[in-house]
C-alpha cells in the first residue's frame, strides 16, 4: 500500500500549471480500452487496470513521449512484468541517451587474445577459424526497434527502459523456452547459450510477440500515396491511418476466411531483423585487415537474401500451428448491433 500510495499523489497547489499545448495526449483512456476487453472475458480487473493507468501517467510525466500504450503483463516465477510501449517525441530519445552516457567511463580493454605475448615462440600454430560475422542491430525507430519499451514489476515501482534488441538475441530466443523470474539481471541458463541476461531475453520475446500478434481490420491502415515502393507492400515499413475507413460488420470480422484482418507490424526474418542485411559485405577496415588472407582462403558462397510476408498481410496466410489454424474469430455476445 505504501509503495502504491505515490500513484495517487496530487501535484502541489503552489506548482505552476503547465501550458496547454496543441499536442495530443500521449496516453489513451486505458479504462475505456479495458472495458472492451472485459466484454470478451479477458483483462486484469478494473482495480489493477486503474493502478497501471496511474503508473503509465507517471511515466508520461517523467519522459518526453509522443505516445504510450499498455502493451501487456508477463507473469514470472517470483515477480511479474508490466510492459509499456512508447514512442519518443522527435529528438527526445537522443537527448535522454546523451544524459545517461555522461557519467559512463570507458573500461580498460584487455589484451586481445591470439596476439603473442613477450617470450612466446613465433612458430606456435594459430587457428584460422573465424566466427561468422555479427549481424548488426536495427537502428532505433526502425524494424524490431521501432518502438521503445519500459517495464516495472508492479504499479508504483520504478520504470526500467529495455535496451534495443539484437538479432542474435531473437535468433536464440526462438530456440529456447525459459520461465521469466521477474529479475531483469537474472542469468538465462539455456542451450544454445543466450547472449545476455533476462532483460535482453524479455526484450527479444516482446519483439517476437509484437510482430506476430498485432492485427487490425483490413483498410484501417493504408500506405502513403507518395510511397515509391512496390504495390504489394514488400519493403515498406510505415503506414498511415485511413481517414476514409468504414467499419466492417461483425459478421464480416468473424468470417472464417479471416481475410478481413491484417498484420500491421513487420515480420521478423530468420536473420533476426525485419530488413535483411548481407553479412558478407565488409567495411573498408575489414577489407584492409583481410586483404592478405583472402588470397589463401576460398571465398564463401554468397548468402541468399531472406524475404518475409509484406506489411499489412492478411492473417489468413499465416502458417498453421500444430496442424491447427493460427487464428480463430468469434463474437463475445449476440446481444450487440450487427
Amino acid at each position: 500500500a505504501n509503495l502504491q500510495n505515490k500513484l495517487f499523489d496530487k501535484p502541489s497547489e503552489d506548482a505552476e500549471p503547465e501550458p496547454e499545448d496543441e499536442v495530443e495526449m500521449p496516453l489513451p483512456d486505458l479504462m475505456d480500452t479495458a472495458h472492451y476487453f472485459e466484454q470478451a472475458g479477458v483483462g486484469l480487473g478494473r482495480e489493477e487496470t486503474f493502478r497501471i493507468f496511474l503508473a503509465l501517467k507517471n511515466l508520461v510525466d517523467t519522459h518526453t513521449l509522443q505516445s504510450v500504450r499498455f502493451w501487456g503483463k508477463i507473469l514470472g516465477t517470483s515477480k511479474n512484468y508490466i510492459v509499456a510501449e512508447v514512442e519518443y517525441r522527435e529528438g527526445a530519445e537522443e537527448e535522454e541517451q546523451g544524459e545517461e552516457g555522461e557519467g559512463e567511463e570507458d573500461e580498460p580493454k584487455d589484451e586481445e587474445e591470439g596476439e603473442p605475448k613477450e617470450g612466446e615462440e613465433d612458430n606456435v600454430p594459430q587457428p584460422d577459424y573465424k566466427p561468422p560475422p555479427v549481424i548488426p542491430k536495427e537502428e532505433n525507430g526502425t524494424g524490431c526497434n521501432k518502438k521503445t519499451y519500459f517495464v516495472c514489476n508492479e504499479p508504483g515501482t520504478e520504470w526500467v527502459k529495455l535496451p534495443p534488441v539484437e538479432p542474435a538475441e531473437i535468433v536464440c530466443a526462438r530456440q529456447i523456452k525459459k520461465f521469466f523470474t521477474g529479475d531483469l539481471n537474472a542469468p538465462v541458463i539455456s542451450y544454445p547459450p543466450f547472449p545476455g541476461t533476462e532483460i535482453n531475453y524479455l526484450r527479444a520475446q516482446i519483439a517476437r510477440i509484437s510482430a506476430g500478434t498485432q492485427i487490425s481490420p483490413v483498410d484501417y491502415y493504408k500506405f502513403e500515396e507518395d510511397d515509391e515502393d512496390d504495390s504489394d507492400g514488400e519493403g515498406r515499413d510505415s503506414f498511415v491511418e485511413n481517414v476514409e475507413f468504414e467499419p466492417l460488420r461483425n459478421q464480416e470480422l468473424i468470417d472464417p476466411s479471416l481475410s478481413n484482418w491484417v498484420h500491421h507490424v513487420q515480420h521478423i526474418l530468420p536473420q533476426g531483423r525485419c530488413q535483411w542485411i548481407n553479412p558478407a559485405v565488409k567495411t573498408e577496415a575489414e577489407d584492409f585487415d583481410d586483404e592478405e588472407e583472402e588470397e589463401e582462403r576460398e571465398e564463401p558462397d554468397e548468402p541468399v537474401p531472406e524475404h518475409g510476408p509484406p506489411l499489412l498481410n492478411p492473417i489468413s496466410e499465416d502458417s498453421e500451428v500444430d496442424s491447427m489454424p493460427a487464428w480463430s474469430a468469434g463474437l463475445t455476445s449476440t446481444h450487440v448491433p450487427q
